[in-house]
């Protein structure tokens, strides 16, 4: 590990690949003999027109896009896109939200002001520890869309597979999973993500989304929130996130050359069973999600009481590594694995749960 650096296993803006940030290093101030940072780059120059196009046929590679979507690069991240969503896709004024964490929460009640948002579950009884069933899912036949969240940061909850919607189109919020494992894009009518988990830095919100769901709009929705505009401008109809997209395609670059998102999801599989089995064998530790939902990307735990909380994050501090303080919602111990968290970190983190756990029975 490059001295000095710390294990952060923030939830976001998280970790970023090694070879990432010593790229973004090396090129900061003169990018490809350009004489100039990347940062400093007309948006619509040669040198960042070529930047901005590998990265967006990167992403098609990597996530194996199909031709019929379009790929969006807008500000806002993904809670922008939480009125963004029902102001484009809202086509007959209904949708159904599944109500999975704070996030889904968030989405439905900000789609809500814009038309007949219908509850399809709502996890809060049992305090979001639970994805459900198909069967649990109350879903109307003549919705506009169905709305979820793919991976609950804060409860360290993910979908494992696909809902049935009769048809239904499916808007996902994949922050905080995507390029973690393969996925079936056609499955989605969009896929959405802030970049600042699993691509890259904040700023820059990535929207996948077929094209016959954005031909048509209302008149009034505002010009940066049209998808159709913004699609059709190829996500320049103002200055992009430049820099945003740029250490985008830095990432989708490391991925690739590490075999793509098979390899990364043997690799998360990997650091988060390591985790998951010690929290099985153990009576110290108690996991708060359902063991059928346990993501790979956010493994949530609490020690016996607050006190020890407290003091695990404080002592995992000194020994090297930061922001393992659970959400203020659920409290203990969150440790965000995403793909850039080495191994090396996650046996770290290992090994001082064992540690702590002796001191402290």
């Amino acid at each position: 590990m490059t001295q000095k650096r710390v294990y952060n296993f923030s939830a976001g803006p998280s970790t970023l690949p090694v070879p990432v940030l010593e790229k973004v290093a090396a090129q900061m101030l003169n990018y490809k003999d350009s004489g100039m940072s990347v940062m400093e780059m007309s948006h619509r120059s040669s040198s960042y027109l070529e930047i901005f196009n590998e990265t967006k046929a990167l992403l098609k590679k990597v996530l194996n896009i199909p031709d019929n979507y379009k790929i969006l690069f807008i500000q806002g991240g993904a809670t922008q896109q939480f009125s963004t969503i029902p102001l484009n896709l809202l086509k007959n004024g209904k949708a159904d939200y599944i109500i999975t964490g704070a996030f889904s929460k968030k989405a439905a009640q900000e789609a809500k002001k814009f038309g007949d948002i219908h509850i399809a579950y709502d996890g809060s009884v049992n305090n979001f520890k639970h994805i459900p069933t198909q069967d649990e899912l109350d879903l109307r036949e003549d919705a506009s869309y169905v709305h979820l969240c793919a991976n609950n940061t804060i409860y360290g909850t993910e979908w494992k597979y696909v809902p049935d919607t009769k048809g239904v189109p499916i808007v996902a919020d994949m922050s905080s999973n995507i390029l973690s494992k393969p996925i079936r894009v056609a499955d989605y009518g969009m896929i959405y993500a802030g970049a600042q988990k699993n691509m890259g830095i904040a700023g820059l919100g990535v929207v996948i989304v077929r094209e016959d769901l954005i031909q048509d709009h209302k008149e009034n929705i505002p010009v940066l929130m049209e998808y159709n505009t913004i699609a059709d401008n190829d996500s320049m109809y103002n200055t992009p996130p430049t820099f945003s997209i740029y250490v985008l395609g830095l990432v989708l670059e490391w991925i690739d050359s590490l075999g793509g998102l098979e390899v990364m999801q043997k690799k998360n599989q990997e650091k988060a069973q390591l985790l998951y089995d010690y929290l099985d064998q153990t009576d110290f530790y108690q996991t708060h999600s359902d063991a059928d939902n346990r993501s790979i990307m956010n493994v949530t735990f609490t020690c016996p009481n607050k006190d020890l909380d407290a003091k695990f994050v404080k002592e995992s501090i000194a020994a090297g590594m930061s922001n393992l303080k659970g959400h203020r919602s659920v409290g203990g111990i969150r440790a965000s694995i995403y793909n850039a968290m080495s191994l090396e970190g996650v046996e770290t983190l290992l090994a001082f749960m064992k540690k702590f756990e002796e001191e402290n029975k």
